[in-house]
């Protein structure tokens, strides 16, 4: 198999890259020909037309979509199956390389997220790396780019309880930017310019990533035993769902991901990509190469690059450095979204994301592999509004035959008359051609499961992996239809430079409220009962050919709020189903991520906070108010914070002044910007803390007053 570690292959040379990406594109378009090439006979058998001629284009673009996918599985297959790696691990023996006394950051970018978990993920593979015996050669870092006072004071008293407990004091630094500029990539560039320089690499890390200790020690001996690799991307698995739909997700990530990433580094080999975490990057030519550019134009398109990781890749290349996918290095984990809106929240970030990359796609100097994989990101955001414009396209032709009294002139004869087909016969076999494309990937993935025991265990055996298969395909069917209209929102409001605005998610015990399901999903709703209705006015066959797609939509509300219920992950995991190896045989640092969160939950009060918690437990608390003013002290040290601090104009009369308006008439009298520059005023925290517990009476607001007796309640406690 290909997972074996003795086979080893050989470096393989530029001119063997160049031919295997030839050869891998051609066989799609080839495919893609021939396909179309049937479509465009079907087609003709009732003669030409303008209208057939557009649903002709779009069905070549979307099936050579289906073909790349179907080969990066094909390909992938084949490799794994019979031993051949082209992976970074397989070029040379790295594991002796001797790593003592050289520095690796590992960074933790963080926006306003769950500081538990967050915490936890980094206790997790910290205690995991302090395992190995190489804890001294990596310091980690907590990039806070956070603007709720309530998640910043959280994060700062979570950091110092950890760095207490594990004794980690130097080696887990907390830092939390002033000025929120470039988003995650401005966040890492800016702890580069303050810190870069004390580490040859820096391994970059998402808020719910967790890495195996031994991982990260391997990928510092890659680098080192590869001079010329920039980026070394990780592939992570997806754990600890426990929703049903975040169950799907994780088991088509475990099942079928090793195959087409397999297929993906056959062609792009040292030119791959990264996608913005669990990947190690060598520091210096990334601080050189790799300062991203304002793109020109306003927004959505212009401005600020949005989905980072791909350009920054492609800048790395063109300097003539490697990136590598060590799809077969284990220990990278990440998780999911629980939920279908969950889950299109983060696709409409990505969406804008890579649509901006039609702005870099003919930048000067970009290798063509770059390229492509621009063009791969933007058109997995294209496929849905493309599939949409075939499906209206076929609605129109269908309404303008039956409605309209005209008809189109006949054909002489077929333009493949061998085929000797009905209409009927024809569309079938097209489809059936479409379908064998898109499933055959699944099904080489569970017949490599078949000849590998050790994997074939990992996922609970074969039958009750492919029943998950089957029931993945199910939800799949149902799932893509909602994409499709989701993606094509996406894209139209881009191009028509609006922001779709998304309301916080609304939650209830076990997942999505029905409430906001509604709410989101109600026009997927109506889309499809209209469109039903329209379809069987045209035909009742025709009908029955859009009812996969139909039932996603008209089911849209109960499949967002079932599959969201995290007792019915729980059930599918009782039953067998959407197993992952990760949950088999679980890797000790999920086990020690899962435990500790659990010690939260029992521990901790987790009721909603009432507003403005996080700034009377920093003005109240002494431990809280010393840690924050420290840290600020801290930054006044840096001549780069110090000059940032001084313009929001901390160090004033006015923060004073600031500070006895918020004494007296309470936080909400105050603007957020108020309340910021004042938490950021570290003589006026100090202040602050003195004045609230020394006035009495009439000279506290009545919230102060509040806050103080619900917090001398707690310490009693």
């Amino acid at each position: 198999m290909a997972d074996t570690p003795n086979m080893v292959a050989a470096p393989a040379p530029r001119l063997h890259r160049g031919w295997r990406l030839f050869g891998f594109y051609t066989l799609a378009v080839l495919l893609t020909g021939a396909v179309s090439w049937l479509f465009a006979d079907l087609l003709w058998r009732t003669g030409w037309s303008a209208s057939r001629t557009v649903l002709l284009m779009l069905f070549t673009i979307l099936f050579l979509f289906i073909a790349l996918g179907c080969m990066h599985g094909v390909y992938g297959f084949f490799l794994r199956m019979f031993g051949t790696r082209w992976c970074i691990t397989a070029l040379k023996n790295y594991r002796d390389q001797d790593i003592s006394g050289i520095s690796t950051a590992v960074v933790f970018p963080i926006y306003n997220e769950d500081a538990v978990r967050v915490y936890e993920g980094l206790r997790a593979t910290y205690e995991s790396l302090a395992k190995t015996g190489r804890l001294e050669c990596f310091d980690f870092f907590i990039l806070s780019d956070s603007t709720n006072p309530d998640k910043q004071v959280e994060e700062e008293r979570r950091w110092c309880d950890l760095v207490r407990e594990l004794d980690a004091l130097g080696r887990i630094y907390y830092r939390r930017r002033l000025a929120n500029e470039g988003r995650k990539s401005g966040n890492v560039r800016d702890f580069l310019n303050a810190w870069g320089r004390r580490y040859r690499y820096f391994m970059v890390c998402d808020a719910d990533s967790v890495m195996r200790g031994e991982t990260l020690v391997e990928l510092v001996k890659l680098m080192e035993a590869h001079p010329t690799a920039g980026m070394i991307q990780t592939v992570p698995a997806v754990v600890n769902a426990e929703s049903l739909f975040g169950r799907l997700q994780q088991f088509a990530n475990r099942l079928y991901a090793p195959v087409f990433i397999a297929g993906l580094n056959y062609w792009a080999l040292n030119q791959g990509n990264y996608w913005g975490h669990n990947a190690i990057i060598r520091t210096d030519p990334f601080m050189q190469f790799c300062d991203l550019p304002q793109l020109p134009g306003r927004k959505p398109f212009g401005g600020q690059i949005l989905s980072h990781d791909f350009v920054e890749a492609a800048l790395m290349l063109r300097e003539n450095r490697e990136v590598w996918f060590a799809y077969d290095l284990e220990g990278s984990y990440e998780e999911t979204p629980q939920g279908i809106i969950e889950n299109a929240q983060r696709e409409r970030r990505w969406c804008q994301g890579n649509l901006q990359h039609s702005l870099v796609l003919f930048a000067r100097g970009l290798r063509g592999v770059s390229r492509l994989h621009l063009l791969l990101g933007i058109s997995g955001y294209l496929a849905g509004p493309l599939w949409l414009a075939f499906l209206l396209t076929y609605n129109w032709i269908r309404w303008f035959q039956g409605h309209t009294g005209l008809s189109e002139i006949p054909p002489v004869q077929a333009y493949t008359p061998y085929l000797y087909l009905s209409g009927t016969a024809h569309a079938l076999l097209i489809f059936i051609i479409c379908m064998a494309f898109l499933m055959l990937p699944k099904v080489l993935a569970l017949v490599e499961l078949a000849y590998d025991t050790g994997r074939r265990r990992a996922f609970g055996g074969l039958e009750r992996a492919t029943v998950s298969v089957v029931a993945e395909t199910i939800f799949s069917t149902l799932h893509a239809p909602l994409l499709m209209l989701w993606h094509t929102v996406f894209v139209i409001t881009n191009l028509l430079g609006v922001s779709v605005a998304w309301s916080p998610q609304m939650r209830e015990a076990d997942g999505t409220a029905w409430s906001y399901a509604i709410r989101r999903h109600g026009w997927h709703t109506l889309i499809g009962l209209v469109w039903g209705w329209l379809m069987w006015r045209l035909g009742p066959s025709l009908f029955w050919w859009f009812t996969p797609v139909l039932a996603g939509m008209v089911l849209s509300i109960p499949l967002s709020v079932f599959t969201s219920r995290r007792s019915l992950g729980a059930r599918a995991r009782k039953l067998g189903l959407f197993l992952t190896p990760e949950e088999i045989v679980p890797p000790p640092e999920l086990v020690a991520l899962r435990a500790n969160m659990k010690v939260h939950e029992l521990t901790e009060d987790t009721s909603p906070r009432h507003p403005h918690a996080g700034l009377a437990e920093v003005v109240l608390d002494p431990y809280v108010n010393a840690i924050h003013v420290t840290l600020l002290r801290e930054k006044q040290l840096n001549p780069v914070y110090a000059e940032q601090l001084a313009g929001l104009g901390v160090g004033t009369p006015k923060v004073r002044e600031l500070g006895e308006k918020l004494l007296v008439a309470g936080p909400n009298k105050l603007t957020p910007a108020e309340r910021l520059l004042v938490t950021s005023d570290a003589n006026v925290m100090v202040w602050l803390h003195h004045e609230v517990w020394l006035r009495t009476g009439e000279s506290l607001a009545p919230w102060w007053r509040a806050s103080i007796r619900g917090y001398s309640r707690l310490d009693e406690s």
